[in-house]
């Protein structure tokens, strides 16, 4: 199996792995909280997420995880969160392992953030969102230096740590773990619709300036404490609402400046996009007037 053996270099044996709590759970893929040990001394261990399948998942499915955990594997980034182990041991159910991280899925935090706002308005600060931002906006950039498209950048496909340290994973698992974000347009395959550059919908033309469009949408996301980008738009209407020149509506509380960085990621015209270089100079800046402000 083509999957299995590109991740052969990373396997290991399960007897190394534990499975603590269930974190996430769709209809066929599970992400656990685990722990991992040390190789040379099993004294040692670290947490892990450990993202599997249920023994009912099929093959696709199977194949699909491990295809799409390989995303990001052999980047080296502070703000990327690639795989660091597989099990794929016959008759088993593969798991794919990754760096823990505290908080875990951005948009499932940002959304606990949202619910906090009510009792403790100060839970997280514009200042703290913009700083997120900067960071997906650095990994992206090296991404973009790299010459690899992410395709499906979403708050979904992020994790934070309780620093407050950011990084954008792969997309394995995420549609059946967020199926409300992605739509079948009647070709059989499931797609961030809400999060993509009309191109992309179009033509299905992937580049680093369609992960600039989904970068504005995550900023969108950030400044929302995660909600629903057009959400009351029909999935099949979204590539016409966006060619007559409609976008999702400002942010409440969101500053001006901000919104319109994110304008400039929805230009219609790829090339007048910004490049992820230029978002993470202009928003820093932002950043910093923020703190001057405070």
């Amino acid at each position: 199996m083509e999957a299995k053996a590109k991740v052969k270099d990373i396997a290991i044996s399960r007897d190394r792995v534990t499975l603590c709590d269930v974190l996430q759970e769709g209809t066929f893929g599970r992400i656990f909280h685990g722990i991992l040990l040390d190789e040379k001394d099993p004294s040692k261990e670290k947490r892990v997420f450990v993202k599997t399948v249920k023994d009912h998942a099929s093959e696709v499915q199977v194949t699909m995880m491990l295809t799409e955990s390989c995303k990001l594997r052999g980047l080296h980034h502070r703000n990327l969160l690639p795989i660091s182990h597989v099990c794929t041991e016959e008759g088993e159910k593969p798991m794919v392992l990754l760096p823990h991280m505290s908080w875990g899925n951005l948009k499932l935090f940002l959304r606990q953030c949202k619910l906090a706002e009510a009792n403790n308005p100060q839970a997280v600060s514009q200042q703290d969102l913009v700083h997120m931002a900067i960071q997906i906006s650095c990994g992206m950039s090296y991404l973009a230096r790299r010459e690899v498209i992410h395709k499906d950048l979403a708050a979904r496909n992020c994790v934070i740590d309780d620093s407050m340290q950011v990084k954008i994973t792969d997309n394995a698992l995420a549609r059946d773990l967020f199926p409300m974000d992605y739509h079948c347009l009647g070709d059989n395959e499931n797609r961030p619709v809400r999060w993509m550059a009309l191109e992309s919908l179009l033509h299905n033309d992937f580049s680093s300036a369609s992960d600039v469009w989904a970068f504005g949408v995550t900023l969108w996301e950030l400044m929302t404490l995660g909600q629903t980008p057009y959400v009351d738009i029909d999935p099949f209407e979204m590539s016409a609402y966006l060619k007559d020149g409609y976008r999702i509506a400002q942010p409440i509380n969101c500053p001006d400046e901000l919104f319109a960085v994110m304008a400039c990621c929805w230009a219609l015209d790829p090339e007048e996009r910004p490049k992820f270089q230029q978002l993470v100079q202009c928003l820093t800046e932002f950043h910093a007037a923020l703190g001057a402000y405070v």
